[in-house]
């Protein structure tokens, strides 16, 4: 393990990307602080569910340590995916080529995953309600990192991790998110198997994907018995607003909903009509491809804050994780050759070497989302998700 003083590194951000990053660092005795807007762990849901690929996410889980933890947890029978059409009927159901291998895509929950990761660091690794309100330039790649709470702390590597509206990327560049034209209004469906039983005949043991005539649904199933359902929508961003709809008000937002949905098979209208949940209004956004910026020392971003990306990519977290790794890696890879001469030029060596990795991969990743999402929620949206379900597959 490398003892070598090594210079101040912060990770913003408490995602599975930024707690990769700490974990594998830590895992080779380098120190690093996480900061986290998030009062505590847990005290907000962390989303759906995620495969984990293996050239990526396992790939990561694998640098951390924490592979074999990862599949004792994991839900290998989520791989199973459904599409169908706007009528109901099923035109694929079974594993995707590219999930049905040796090492397979397995799901996990997100916060299952996230805890995997939290119990992994070290005591106290996490500094949590760390509001980054702003981050201030000392020379020499130092950097001062404000927070809403009034405390400062200082970094010779400022990592920003810290999602679709980083508040570390606006030192690197000045491009923003923009929306990609789809909206998802999520909803969920708690213990389904009791509760809803048609709801969740028809979503399986994995992911059921209804689309048509730039509509959907995407339904998912969670390890704890929950359903949570996107349903997707390529409207204008502020669509209840130009239809004078509250989006606090269940029963209106659920009816503007049936009506988008006019036509569609009564089973995946309960989709709609049955929440547990009510309905949250999540427009999708993505970076422009491709997203780039000037080497600045002292800073680095990964995940959603270098390139974020619609969800049908799959490969958020998958990438996020992949970064997190890289980044280690190199930040080791680069003390060791260091040996003792380790300071701030060879941190910027090695992030200069990161940035040369994640870059390119990030085009290419971001340019497949942005067409996943444009042919999922096109005209004929059920026929061109079938198209890539195309070859071996394992029926179920």
């Amino acid at each position: 393990m490398n003892t070598t003083p090594f210079p101040r590194i912060v990770i913003v951000g408490a995602g599975p990307g930024g707690l990769t990053c700490a974990r594998v660092l830590q895992r080779h005795g380098i120190a690093v602080t996480v900061h986290d807007l998030d009062a505590s762990p847990r005290a907000r849901g962390q989303g759906g569910t995620l495969d984990m690929h293996p050239d990526s996410g396992q790939y990561a889980l694998r640098a951390a340590g924490l592979l074999d933890d990862f599949l004792a947890l994991s839900r290998p029978e989520g791989r199973q995916m459904r599409v169908a059409g706007r009528d109901g009927r099923i035109v694929f159901d079974g594993i995707p080529p590219e999930a049905d291998s040796a090492e397979g895509a397995p799901e996990i929950d997100r916060g299952r995953l996230r805890g995997l990761l939290l119990d992994s660091l070290e005591p106290g690794t996490v500094r949590w309600a760390h509001r980054l309100t702003r981050v201030e330039p000392l020379g020499d790649g130092a950097h001062r990192l404000h927070f809403a709470d009034g405390t400062t702390t200082e970094a010779d590597l400022v990592i920003g991790a810290d999602g679709a509206w980083s508040r570390v990327r606006p030192l690197l560049t000045n491009v923003a998110p923009d929306y990609t034209g789809v909206t998802f209004v999520e909803t969920g469906f708690d213990d389904a198997d009791t509760r809803h039983p048609r709801l969740a005949a028809l979503t399986a043991a994995g992911t059921m994907m209804a689309l048509h005539d730039h509509r959907g649904f995407v339904a998912q199933r969670n390890g704890d018995g929950h359903i949570r359902v996107h349903i997707g929508m390529r409207v204008d961003e502020d669509w209840h607003r130009r239809a004078g709809l509250d989006l606090t008000d269940t029963a209106a937002v659920r009816d503007a909903l049936l009506k988008e949905f006019t036509g569609w098979d009564d089973d995946l209208l309960g989709f709609i009509t049955d929440t547990d949940t009510g309905y949250v209004n999540r427009p999708l956004y993505a970076l422009p491809v491709p997203h780039t910026w000037p080497h600045t020392p002292g800073l680095t971003l990964l995940g959603d804050a270098a390139h974020l990306m619609s969800p049908f990519s799959g490969m958020g977290a998958n990438l996020a994780m992949l970064d997190g790794a890289d980044l280690a890696r190199t930040l080791i890879d680069h003390t060791t050759t260091a040996g003792a001469a380790i300071g701030n030029a060879t941190v910027d060596r090695a992030v200069s070497a990161y940035e040369k990795i994640l870059l390119p991969r990030s085009v290419e990743a971001a340019e497949g989302a942005a067409e996943a999402i444009d042919e999922a929620f096109g005209p004929d949206g059920a026929a061109r998700v079938l198209a890539h379900m195309t070859g071996p597959t394992t029926v179920i």
